[in-house]
């Protein structure tokens, strides 16, 4: 009895069960579908977007995957930019002698450097014959220094004019041995030492040492005439004082551009010089002058001493002549003698026309 009516149950279930499994297999196909459908999406989108650069690997050699190109992309690296710069690369024939990686690329552009300013002029350097290496050039280029003018003024030289147009100071003064002062413009022409760039002085330092041995080289010579006469000759003194050392440039000529002749300074400093010796004469003279004044007023002042010391020494005289008196060493008519005497003195002395003060002294 039970097991005719679980038949019949499973007859009356049966119907319904095969759809249900049916349905199930289709909403497993519709999520396959939709996630295949999904993948080939971001396939198609993926391949179009790096189409372009995959195809322009493809036809210049450049080596380049498509999945190197995604995963460029995921670890941050501009696929653009390693790829021209490696087609460019391998266009110029560089990696024939110089064989640069994509990996080297890739790091060089996560470090910040510029990787396309890098090929170009490692390009400039190969068809210039100047040696330089990848390490070098990636160096210099991370040093905050311009690699391709950098070559490009290894291969032409740029001129610099001493000293700098954009200073107050438009010429260089220097002053000969005779004393004459020269004005002069200079024109220094350079070019890159590639292998001294790093670390190496700039312009401003040419621009100083070139001033400096100009107005050396023209304070060393006798006459100003001879440098009108000759500029060369300070231009090769110069040269040959080794001034690019430690500097990022070698110099390749000094050209004296123009001079001109200022002032005398010699003859100005010597005016100057003799006035100031009068100055000091003048002072000098003063300072005697003023000695000599005060040796007057020491000599007026001894005089009055003297006089004072006579006239004590006279008003000690009518003492001694009471003191005389009384002692009885001086008689009256020896008094009376000696004023006779004195009265005498004074006669003579008016005859004989003696200055006043000899007179006022015999009658004192």
């Amino acid at each position: 009895m039970s097991t005719g009516l679980g038949s019949l149950i499973a007859a009356a279930a049966a119907p319904f069960v095969l759809p249900a499994q049916e349905g199930g297999d289709w909403m497993v196909i519709w999520i396959v579908g939709i996630f295949v459908f999904l993948a080939v999406l971001v396939f198609f989108a993926v391949f179009a977007r790096y189409l372009g650069l995959w195809v322009q690997c493809k036809f210049t050699g450049a080596k380049i995957s498509l999945p190197d190109l995604v995963m460029m992309s995921l670890r941050k690296v501009n696929p653009t930019v390693i790829v021209r710069s490696l087609i460019m690369a391998v266009q110029s024939g560089l990696l024939r002698d110089y064989p640069i990686t994509r990996r080297q690329l890739e790091a060089h552009y996560l470090a910040g450097g510029n990787v396309p300013n890098c090929v170009k002029a490692l390009i400039a350097a190969h068809r210039a014959s100047i040696p330089l290496d990848w390490e070098t050039a990636a160096a210099i280029d991370l040093a905050g220094r311009d690699l391709l003018d950098a070559v490009r003024t290894s291969v032409y030289p740029k001129v610099i004019d001493c000293p700098d147009p954009k200073k107050k100071a438009g010429t260089l003064d220097a002053v000969a041995g005779d004393g004459i002062q020269l004005k002069a413009r200079a024109r220094v022409t350079v070019r890159t030492n590639l292998q001294q760039i790093i670390g190496g002085a700039t312009e401003e330092t040419i621009i100083a040492r070139v001033g400096q041995g100009i107005v050396q080289a023209i304070g060393s010579t006798p006459t100003y005439a001879l440098v009108l006469e000759n500029p060369d000759k300070i231009s090769k003194t110069v040269l040959n004082q080794g001034l690019e050392a430690h500097t990022a440039y070698e110099i390749v000529s000094i050209d004296i551009a123009d001079i001109d002749v200022g002032e005398n300074i010699g003859a100005r400093l010597q005016a100057d010089q003799a006035e100031a010796d009068m100055r000091v004469a003048q002072a000098n003279a003063e300072q005697r002058r003023a000695e000599a004044l005060a040796k007057e007023q020491e000599e007026v002042a001894h005089i009055q001493e003297n006089r004072a010391k006579v006239m004590l020494a006279e008003a000690e005289v009518p003492k001694a002549i009471s003191e005389s008196f009384r002692s009885g060493r001086l008689g009256l008519l020896d008094y009376y003698e000696l004023r006779n005497v004195q009265a005498d003195t004074r006669m003579r002395a008016s005859i004989a026309g003696e200055g006043t003060e000899a007179m006022t002294i015999l009658r004192e």
